[in-house]
């Protein structure tokens, strides 16, 4: 399966006639029926209250109002009555809409909570190739703004409709039971409603899916711009960068008073026919009654109805487009959900062994775009606790090593022995427990010093200790004010690149992996920080099996032997002085290296 959807997936709006995704949005509903079926009965009283408004006016006009028949006070304590029984109706009407948007938010939100636990368990188990391929800001909006919309949509927009699907058709039936003359000519503007809803419609969508475009482009160029605000101000591009923003913001303006437009016209006209289907009922309701055909209660009746049956039209019209968004989003989950990874792990759950550390390569082929290979018949052996060095030119294949040895990838062909198992044959979660990987760019997370060393795991204090001499994070933590606990990170204190280094080489002796792998980095290093660097590596290294991208001499001395990296190959091995002595692309790189 493909990993990517499209750039421009924000202007896609999907189809609310999907049974595919329905039914297995329904499928996340079905542990709530209880809650869904209450909410839904009280939908029914919500419109049973509304509905029985108008009939007690039409009730209190004939009955007691124009009834001359009976004495006044009996009319005005069946006055009385019947507006006791309106404010009683009209209070429960109230709390049964007020329990539906409390069980419904309830709902929405629980649903939505386990949606996103859901999305993000599933997103962060998948492989490494598909963050390369899916920028992070696309998978931010997936658990934010589209699980947004489908809250949304499960909390309001479902239920609203429902309500007045059912209010429209039960308008209709009690307008015909009333008097079938009268409906008839409300009916006769049926077709001219229908014509400006379904014309709304398909603008409104238009204009909504052009605002969330240009929205998203919005967002795409301040997160671009303000990421990259050092460069914009070193080069002096503050102008260029307003002015861009500028452009982009007028254009997001000028959609978002064309929506505004629409929405000028739709509402006037359907209040244009509001008042011409009044008028006309008027016109020949009052006829009726002239004639003595019709009473006054029930044209007052029919005018309150008929006014009730134009807000759910205009209701329906304006959530389209949000159905329509909150689809199109359902359908961006579900084929999230639908990604599966492409390499698979045996989940072994039984007790497995501790590894020796003996790693092989062996006739190892891969490529991240098929036909441009990056590693070449890669073959070399290690025994447990032995050192390699790994060298080479940018772009050489060294860091690619790495990653198929932490099984972020799969060769596409050849094998990978860790005490002579395949990895593929192991679960992925014990053989990253069993290897160490110090990279460059260290990544910390907000909390103390403490957190950041032992991540999931508990120790002893003096076991801690013994950790932080050799890792040389003693001097850093006696100048601090809280020593272990001081925070780092976001909302604590910022460290230096060669503290970072120090602070990984604790991380690992904390797992103390019978394998460890090394992408050392002197750059922005001082040379006292870089003296303590190469004592945490010395401990770090000791009776372990170690694969370093060797960039310090002094680490490429106490390596076993030496591989150099040239375009996916191995094209020299051997000591530093026996390269040395070759006078080949190890010699040209230490000279260039010491020049």
């Amino acid at each position: 399966m493909q990993y990517g959807y499209g750039y421009f997936e924000e202007e896609h709006l999907g189809q609310v006639a999907d049974i595919r995704i329905w039914r297995r949005l329904i499928a996340y509903s079905r542990d709530y029926w209880k809650q869904i079926g209450s909410a839904i009965i009280l939908s029914m009283v919500v419109i049973g209250a509304s509905l029985a408004l108008p009939y007690m006016v039409r009730i209190g006009i004939d009955s007691f109002i124009v009834n001359t028949t009976i004495d006044i006070a009996a009319r005005i304590e069946g006055l009385a009555r019947l507006a006791g029984i309106y404010i009683a109706v009209i209070i429960c009407g109230f709390a049964a809409n007020f329990f539906q948007v409390i069980i419904l938010e309830w709902t929405g939100q629980t649903i939505m909570h386990r949606m996103r636990q859901q999305l993000f368990s599933h997103m962060i188990g998948l492989d490494l190739d598909f963050f390369n391929n899916n920028p992070s800001g696309k998978l931010v909006t997936r658990l934010t703004n589209d699980i947004q919309n489908m809250h949304e949509m499960f909390s309001s927009v479902i239920v609203t409709l429902f309500n007045d699907f059912f209010q429209i058709v039960g308008i209709m039936s009690i307008l015909f039971w009333m008097n079938w003359r009268l409906a008839l000519i409300l009916s006769i503007l049926l077709p001219l409603i229908t014509f400006n809803t379904v014309w709304f419609s398909r603008l409104a969508r238009d204009a909504f899916r052009s605002i969330r475009t240009h929205l998203a482009r919005i967002n795409a160029y301040l997160q671009e711009s303000l990421s990259g605000i050092s460069v914009i101000q070193i080069f002096l591009r503050e102008a260029d960068t307003y002015n861009k923003f500028v452009e982009l913001s007028n254009a997001y303006l000028k959609r978002n008073l064309y929506q505004v437009k629409i929405f000028g016209i739709f509402m006037p006209a359907m209040e244009l026919f509001s008042a011409l289907a009044t008028g006309c009922i008027i016109w020949y309701g009052g006829g009726e009654i002239i004639k003595n055909n019709m009473s006054l209660g029930e044209l007052v009746a029919f005018i309150s109805y008929m006014r009730l049956f134009f807000q759910p039209i205009r209701e329906l019209a304006q959530k389209y487009s949000i159905v329509q968004s909150a689809m199109a989003s359902a359908e961006r989950i579900f084929q999230l959900l639908d990604t599966k990874g492409t390499m698979m792990s045996l989940k072994r759950r039984v007790e497995q062994k501790d590894i020796k550390g003996s790693v092989e390569f062996r006739h190892v082929e891969f490529a991240y775009v098929p036909d441009q290979p990056v590693l070449i018949n890669l073959s070399f052996n290690l025994k447990p606790g032995q050192t390699v060095a790994i060298v080479g030119a940018t772009g050489s294949g060294k860091t690619t090593i790495v990653n198929l040895l932490e099984r972020f990838y799969d060769p596409d062909g050849g094998e990978i022995l860790i005490d002579g198992q395949d990895i593929r044959s192991q679960d992925t979660q014990w053989l990253r427990q069993q290897i160490g990987l110090v990279m460059q760019d260290v990544f910390i997370i907000p909390g103390s010093i403490r957190d950041n060393i032992l991540l999931d795991q508990d120790m002893v204090l003096s076991g801690l200790n013994t950790i932080i001499d050799k890792a040389q994070l003693s001097n850093l933590l006696q100048k601090l004010p809280d020593g272990l606990e001081t925070r780092i990170g976001e909302g604590g204190m910022d460290l230096s690149a060669g503290q970072k280094q120090l602070l990984s080489f604790a991380r690992v002796l904390a797992r103390d992996p019978k394998v460890l792998v090394l992408d050392e980095a002197t750059s922005s290093v001082d040379s006292e920080t870089e003296m303590l660097i190469d004592r945490a590596i010395e401990s770090t290294l000791a009776n372990r099996t170690s694969i370093v991208i060797a960039h310090r001499l002094s680490t490429i001395r106490r390596a076993d032997f030496i591989l150099v990296m040239d375009h996916g190959r191995i094209v020299e091995r051997g000591s530093h002085d026996d390269l040395m002595e070759r006078n080949g692309i190890y010699r040209r790189l230490q000279d260039l290296q010491v020049s």
